[in-house]
């Protein structure tokens, strides 16, 4: 076994993440601290890791966002190291410096990297004097007006996005097409903003229509090396939620590869990056243009595509990063090597245009085979609960080709058996199936656009259900008899009973 600096680290997140780290944290020898709220009590990474802490209520904003309680249990557990995985505390600038105050290691970037680059605008602007293309649109960190926003939205050119400065995950977010839906776009984008990043800073930037969502994965040491690993596509989304990754990007030759890999390494160098890191950019279907978008400083859900198609293990190195060691790859070392499709199953029902499904799990049978992962964090008994995000698994699915690894996924998606809630694997079935997709031409709007999800009959399963109903019914119909039966003809031991009863009494 490996010397490692950590020792035992605390997972401060829930899911499938916080089994992911869990895992890489067992490899190396360093001993696992869980938490979990009043609703997570029974999930999986509780039993997983070596210690498990309670830390609230149910509401994410009483447990898992509370830094207060986080600390207390890195505390009186000596834990000597905090993975914050994705979302929640993991882009907190406040929470990276306070685990570091008290000598906890913080296992990601620096909380200056996380302030300069969580912050929109000061992103925008600390790449673009790097030399990187940045989308057209409004550039001053500090809040403007919405008369400002409004005089300057003709300048960038319609149609126009409106953006949150702070936070992502399609917060605070609007389309806006023309001039007259700008005021009441900006007006309810400020609200949403203030609501879920407690920043009602927004900005305008131009839209790009027929664009691809394309991302750098980035990973740096502390000792001033950094490296690219390739691009994910992440065109499939909905409602600027992405749904399925790919990697490498079939719009992606060598020659764009490395231009762009080496723009988003120089966006890391321009903060002093380490660890684990994502340059997300937009591109051009036509004319091949890219620019910035963002920066998340994280390790991203999407991470096991890259993880796959390259064979370094990210979050390891993140382990060893924090540690102190230097990257033990250089550029010349990554090699992409076949292709790898992931699905994120979420708990929503996509005949009701994605609505949460919450419930009970009485049933689930995950695929297996050769290039097949799935990555989970719930188990048969588990309750989804609407209190945090809808994903409850990753299908990640590697083959030597793209032609290839579509059809392994969908041979897998057909494995994948989920019963007590609805899923999307229905509508992975059916996108996988689509002509724009098997040729890889794609857009961030296909699926609001141009998508459209057939309601489809399974015969087989119908059948299966029937008999099933019918055997229910006829089991309620014996029991309704036999307890009709009983109340009319006692028993034997009964009779006897109230015999002895009368026996007794003379």
């Amino acid at each position: 076994m490996r010397e490692n600096k950590l020792k035992k680290v605390l997972i401060a997140n829930r899911g499938e993440i916080a089994c992911r780290i869990i895992r890489a944290c067992n490899e190396f020898g360093i001993q696992t601290v869980a938490v979990y709220s009043e609703a997570d009590r029974n999930q999986p990474h509780v039993r997983m890791a070596d210690e498990a802490w309670p830390i609230g209520p149910s509401p994410a904003r009483e447990s898992y966002l509370c830094l207060d309680k986080l600390l207390e249990v890195a505390k009186l557990s000596g834990a000597d190291g905090v993975h914050p995985g994705y979302g929640f505390l993991a882009e907190n600038e406040e929470a990276a410096e306070a685990f570091e105050a008290n000598e906890v290691t913080w296992i990601g970037p620096s909380p200056k990297a996380i302030r300069l680059m969580g912050d929109k605008l000061t992103a925008r602007a600390t790449v673009f004097a790097a030399g990187l293309p940045i989308v057209p649109g409004t550039g001053k960190s500090q809040r403007m007006t919405d008369a400002e926003l409004v005089e300057s939205a003709p300048r960038i050119g319609y149609p126009l996005l409106v953006k949150a400065a702070a936070g992502g995950g399609g917060k605070g977010m609007r389309i806006i097409r023309n001039p007259d839906d700008l005021r009441e776009g900006l007006r309810v984008a400020r609200l949403e903003a203030d609501a879920s990043f407690g920043d009602d800073r927004v900005y305008l930037e131009r839209l790009i229509t027929n664009a691809r969502h394309i991302e750098i994965q980035i990973l740096g040491d502390q000792h001033g090396n950094i490296i690219h690993l390739g691009e994910r596509d992440c065109s499939i989304q909905r409602r600027h939620q992405k749904l399925i990754e790919e990697c490498p990007s079939p719009a992606v030759d060598e020659a764009l590869r490395q231009e762009m890999g080496a723009a988003a390494v120089k966006a890391a160098q321009a903060v002093g990056y380490y660890s684990a890191g994502t340059v997300e950019f937009v591109l051009d279907n036509k004319t091949h243009e890219y620019f910035f978008l963002e920066m998340n400083t994280r390790l991203q859900v999407e991470h096991t595509v890259t993880e796959r198609v390259t064979g370094v293990d990210i979050v390891k190195e993140m382990l060893r990063v924090a540690s102190g060691e230097r990257l033990r790859y250089r550029q010349e070392d990554i090699r992409l090597k076949g292709h790898t499709i992931e699905c994120r199953i979420l708990a929503e029902n996509p005949w009701s245009n994605f609505m949460p499904s919450i419930g009970l799990i009485t049933s689930l049978t995950a695929p297996s085979g050769p290039g097949v992962r799935v990555d989970t964090g719930v188990s048969v008994g588990s309750e989804i609960t609407p209190f945090y995000d809808s994903l409850i698994a990753k299908l990640v699915v590697w083959d030597e080709t793209r032609e290839e690894a579509i059809i392994r996924t969908q041979q897998a998606l057909r494995e994948f058996q989920i019963v007590g809630i609805q899923t999307t694997i229905p509508f992975f079935l059916q996108m996988l199936e689509t002509p724009e997709f098997r040729s890889g031409n794609i857009h961030t709007k296909f699926v609001e656009d141009e998508f459209l999800l057939k309601k489809t009959r399974n015969e087989k399963l119908e059948r299966v259900a029937a008999v099933a109903a019918a055997l229910i019914a006829h089991s309620r119909r014996g029991r309704a008899t036999t307890l009709e039966s009983a109340k009319s003809h006692p028993s034997a031991w009964r009779l006897l009973g109230r015999r002895n009863a009368v026996d007794n009494r003379l």
